[in-house]
C-alpha cells in the first residue's frame, strides 16, 4: 500500500482510425508523464481508436489494429514507468464493448467495460457497443481505482457499486462532445458522484473536432468533499498532473495540482467552432479553406473563424457578384478580407446569370413577379455554389458554407447556396448567435487564434444585418419577424407552442416543412447546442400538418 500517488490526465486529440498515430501520441504523453514523476497516465474514452469510430467498429481489420496497439502499449509498461489507463474498443466473448484497460508491468492488468450506452448526441453507441456489467475497482500498486467510462459518470448505480466494492478514487474516462453549458453539466454530474460516494474523482475528456462533434477537453479533478482540485484548459491538448496523498482517515486528498479555468459563454462557442474547423481541414489533409464573402455578417464570421483556425495564408476568399449585387456589399467583402489579411479574388457570375435569365424569360413571362424573382434568386445562389465548389476542387481546399441554423430552417437562397459547401461552420448557430459571435470577435482575440487582433467585421455590416429582417423561402410572400424573434420562434417549434401570433407561427411552420428535403442535403458542421437529434428537427418529407393548433 502506498500513501502517495501521482496521476497525469492526458487530455488528447486523437484522429479517428489512425490507430498507429494515436498509439504514438499516447507514448509521447507517457514519456512526458514519466519525466514529471507520474505513477499513472489516464487517457480519455476511445483515445486509441479516436472517437466516435462509428461503423469502423464493424471492420475486423480495424479492431485487430486496435488490439495490436494495446499489446504494444502494454509492453511499453515493462520499463517500470507509469502505468496506463487507455480507452479503446474491446472484443470480449464475441461482443464489442467500450472499455478502459489498465496496462502495467508489461501486461494488460485489468479491463473494465462501460455500463451505460445511451445514444448520446446522436453517437449511435447502443447499436455499436454491448453494455458491460456493473464493475468492481482495479488495483494499481495497492490503490483501488473505480473506473467510470463515458456516460457512466451520469449513472449513480455505477459509482455506488464501485464505492461499496472498496474503490478509493474514482477515475472517469470520457469523450463528451461540446455543448453550450455542457462542461458545467459534466462538472455537476461529477460533483453528484463525489457527494454520493465521499470519494475524490478525476475526469479526463477527449479534445478535438470530428465530423459534427467537437470535444472540448476541460478535464478536472475533485476532492472528496466536492471542491475543485485541478482543471485543464478548453479546446487544447494538455497533460494535467495531480499529486495525491493518503490522509489519516485513509482517504485521499490533493497535494499538488494546477487549475486553468475553462472557457464559457461566447468564448467557448467560438473556441468550439475554431477547433471544429481546424480539425476538419487538417485531419482531412486539405491545404486550406475557401469562403465566399458576400459582404454579410455570416460570411464575415465564417472567414474570421477560418483565419483564426488555419491562419490567413490558408484561407482563400472570393466574391461572386451577380447582376443584382449591391456595390456596398462588394466593398464590404473587400474590407473584410483586408482586415483578416487573406487573399480575395472576384469571380463574376453575371454572364452565367444573364444567360439563365434569358433562357427562362419566356417561362417567367406573365407569372407573378415575386415568384419569378424568388426563382431567379435561387438560381443565382445555385450558380454561386457551383462556382465555389469548382474552385475548391481545383485548389484542393474545403469549401466553407456560410449558412446559419436559421437559414437551414427557413430555406431560401442562403440555404441553396450553402448546399454546395463541404463544411458548414455555423450549421448549429442561429443567425442571432452568429451576430453575437461576430461582435464578440471584434472585441476579443480567441485563445489559440491565428488571426489579427481587433475588429474583423465592419460595424456597418453588423448594422445592416441587424436592420435586415429575414426573408422567406419561395413559397411564402409574407415577411418574417426580426432575427431574434424568428430564432426564438424556430427554437420552440418542436417543443412548447410558441408564444407568438398564430398566423406568424404557421407561416414559419410552412417554411420549415417546405424546406425539409433541401435541409437534409446540407453539409455537416459542428454541433454546439447539445440537442440529441442533431442540428435541426427532422420532419416527414410529406405530412398533413398545415398549421399548429
Amino acid at each position: 500500500m502506498t500513501d502517495r500517488l501521482s496521476i497525469a490526465l492526458a487530455q488528447m486529440n486523437p484522429t479517428v482510425g489512425a490507430v498507429t498515430a494515436n498509439r504514438d501520441r499516447i507514448r509521447a504523453a507517457r514519456a512526458e508523464a514519466a519525466a514529471r514523476g507520474a505513477d499513472l497516465l489516464v487517457c480519455p474514452e476511445l483515445a486509441l481508436s479516436g472517437g466516435p469510430p462509428q461503423d469502423l467498429l464493424r471492420t475486423s481489420a480495424f479492431l485487430t489494429q486496435v488490439d495490436q496497439a494495446l499489446r504494444d502499449l502494454a509492453a511499453d509498461t515493462a520499463d517500470g514507468g507509469p502505468a496506463l489507463l487507455v480507452g479503446a474498443p474491446w472484443r470480449e466473448q464475441g461482443r464489442l464493448t467500450n472499455a478502459a484497460l489498465l496496462l502495467d508491468q508489461g501486461a494488460i492488468a485489468a479491463v473494465r467495460l462501460r455500463v451505460s450506452t445511451p445514444d448520446h448526441d446522436g453517437l449511435d453507441e447502443s447499436r455499436l457497443f454491448t453494455a458491460g456489467p456493473l464493475p468492481g475497482p482495479v488495483n494499481l500498486r495497492g490503490v483501488r481505482l473505480g473506473l467510470l467510462i463515458g456516460q457512466d459518470l451520469r449513472n449513480p448505480e455505477v459509482s455506488e457499486t464501485l464505492s461499496e466494492s472498496g474503490a478509493e478514487i474514482l477515475v472517469a474516462l470520457n469523450a463528451g462532445p461540446f455543448a453550450i453549458d455542457g462542461a458545467d453539466e459534466r462538472l455537476q454530474a461529477a460533483i453528484a458522484r463525489v457527494i454520493e460516494s465521499s470519494l475524490p474523482l478525476l475526469h479526463v475528456n477527449l479534445v478535438g473536432g470530428q465530423d459534427a462533434w467537437v470535444f472540448d477537453g476541460a478535464s478536472f479533478a475533485l476532492e472528496a468533499d466536492g471542491r475543485l482540485a485541478a482543471h485543464a484548459p478548453s479546446f487544447t491538448e494538455h497533460l494535467l498532473l495531480i499529486r495525491w496523498e493518503r490522509g489519516a482517515d485513509n482517504g485521499w486528498f490533493c497535494h499538488e495540482a494546477e487549475t486553468l479555468p475553462p472557457l464559457d459563454g461566447l468564448a467557448a462557442v467560438y473556441g468550439a467552432l475554431v477547433l471544429g474547423l481546424r480539425d476538419h481541414v487538417n485531419k482531412g489533409h486539405a491545404p486550406g479553406a475557401l469562403v465566399d464573402l458576400a459582404g454579410d455578417a455570416a460570411s464575415a464570421l465564417v472567414a474570421a473563424i477560418a483565419v483564426d483556425a488555419l491562419g490567413a495564408d490558408r484561407v482563400h476568399a472570393v466574391t461572386t457578384p451577380a447582376p443584382d449585387s449591391a456595390p456596398e456589399e462588394l466593398a464590404d467583402a473587400a474590407e473584410i478580407a483586408a482586415l483578416l489579411g487573406c487573399r480575395l479574388d472576384t469571380l463574376p457570375i453575371q454572364p452565367i446569370a444573364r444567360a439563365f435569365d434569358s433562357l427562362l424569360a419566356p417561362v417567367f413571362s406573365g407569372r407573378d413577379a415575386k415568384d419569378a424573382k424568388d426563382a431567379t434568386d435561387t438560381l443565382h445562389a445555385r450558380t454561386r455554389g457551383v462556382t465555389l465548389v469548382a474552385l475548391a476542387e481545383t485548389v484542393g481546399a474545403v469549401a466553407l458554407s456560410t449558412l446559419t441554423k436559421t437559414d437551414r430552417m427557413i430555406g431560401g437562397p442562403a440555404l441553396v447556396k450553402g448546399l454546395f459547401g463541404g463544411y458548414a461552420v455555423l450549421a448549429d448557430a442561429p443567425h442571432s448567435m452568429a451576430l453575437a459571435l461576430a461582435r464578440w470577435r471584434n472585441a476579443h482575440s480567441p485563445t489559440d487564434g491565428r488571426g489579427p487582433a481587433g475588429r474583423v467585421v465592419p460595424e456597418r455590416v453588423l448594422a445592416r444585418s441587424d436592420a435586415k429582417a429575414a426573408t422567406p423561402g419561395v413559397n411564402d410572400r409574407d415577411r418574417l419577424p426580426p432575427t431574434d424573434a424568428l430564432d426564438a420562434l424556430l427554437d420552440h417549434l418542436t417543443g412548447e407552442k410558441p408564444s407568438a401570433d398564430a398566423d406568424m407561427v404557421n407561416r414559419v411552420w410552412r417554411l420549415t416543412q417546405a424546406t425539409e428535403a433541401t435541409r437534409r442535403q446540407s453539409p455537416p458542421g459542428p454541433r454546439i447546442t447539445g440537442r440529441t437529434t442533431g442540428h435541426d428537427p427532422r420532419f416527414p418529407l410529406q405530412n398533413g400538418v398545415t398549421a399548429i393548433p
